[in-house]
């Protein structure tokens, strides 16, 4: 192949790159890299081919680019080559490679072999199914990966799932002064067993509904008052929004997750906790 053809093909590349032609723009990138995998530009070649693998969510080609252009990029110094390689590393659920990428990027990892299960803070995660958007808390397992830690109103989504995210923060959420990003979600990793059920409860104060969240938290359960969900238009869901941690009292619909029988006998508990200010009624699943 002539400098000449390699220019061209790259030029091609790159329009169809603006164009947002993901599979015509790796393909005409893969054909210069096939002639030219390590030279002086290649990788940024290889980068660009995994990360428009990466949009088209074609994880096996991402994989494998992605491989050669951590291969060709620098250690210890957050370069992104790294970061998509151990996305697409965790998706694959080839521990080793995503251990060495993060380690790649400089993230410091729990010790061990095998998944990644470590305690990487509290963040928000963008759900994306069948047009529905949503924004739920999640535990971050790894610079990945969350567990799904509110009750999603979103048909179909469970709490307790573990979702891949992507790396780069679409919005924040500010709660008690501390900032959390809100990443976009990638890919659903692994469901949840537990259903979802409706349940209307009275409340006397917010403490009672504090206590009722409280308990099913405790019993490795999630409840999420109708009152602590926001309704935001697509503007202020992408940028920065201040939550406050409260609910309202009074007769309201909870969402619940936790099998059926499970839930009555945590709820019956709960209303049995005082005298008077708490009830419940109408429990049921969701869908």
């Amino acid at each position: 192949m002539h400098k000449s053809e390699v220019k061209e093909l790259i030029r091609q590349a790159y329009t169809a790159w603006e164009a947002e032609e993901w599979l015509r723009a790796a393909g005409l990138l893969e054909q210069v890299l096939a002639h030219f995998p390590d030279a002086e530009p290649s990788a940024v070649w290889w980068y660009d081919a995994a990360l428009a693998h990466k949009f088209l969510r074609n994880w096996d080609e991402a994989y494998e680019l992605g491989r050669e252009a951590a291969a060709r990029a620098p250690r210890g110094e957050g370069d992104p080559a790294y970061w998509n390689l151990g996305i697409a590393a965790t998706i694959q659920r080839d521990w080793a490679t995503a251990r060495d990428a993060w380690a790649g990027f400089g993230i410091e990892l729990p010790d061990g072999e095998g998944e990644i299960t470590g305690r990487f803070g509290h963040a928000c995660v963008r759900l994306d199914t069948a047009g529905e958007r949503e924004v739920v808390w999640v535990e971050r397992l790894c610079p990945t990966r969350g567990r799904v830690v509110s009750v999603p109103v979103s048909a179909g989504r469970r709490y307790g799932e573990i979702v891949v995210h992507d790396g780069d923060p679409q919005g924040e959420r500010v709660v008690d002064g501390v900032t959390y990003p809100v990443f976009e979600e990638l890919m659903l990793f692994e469901a949840s067993g537990l259903p979802t059920l409706e349940v209307t409860v009275g409340a006397a104060a917010a403490a009672d509904l504090e206590a009722l969240v409280a308990l099913f938290t405790d019993h490795g359960f999630g409840a999420e008052p109708a009152s602590s969900v926001r309704t935001l238009c697509s503007c202020c869901d992408q940028g920065t929004r201040e939550q406050q941690r409260t609910v309202h009292v009074g007769a309201q619909r909870v969402s619940l997750a936790a099998p059926q029988e499970e839930a009555r006998r945590l709820l019956e508990r709960w209303a049995g906790q005082v005298v008077t200010g708490r009830s419940w009624s109408g429990l049921a699943p969701v869908g």
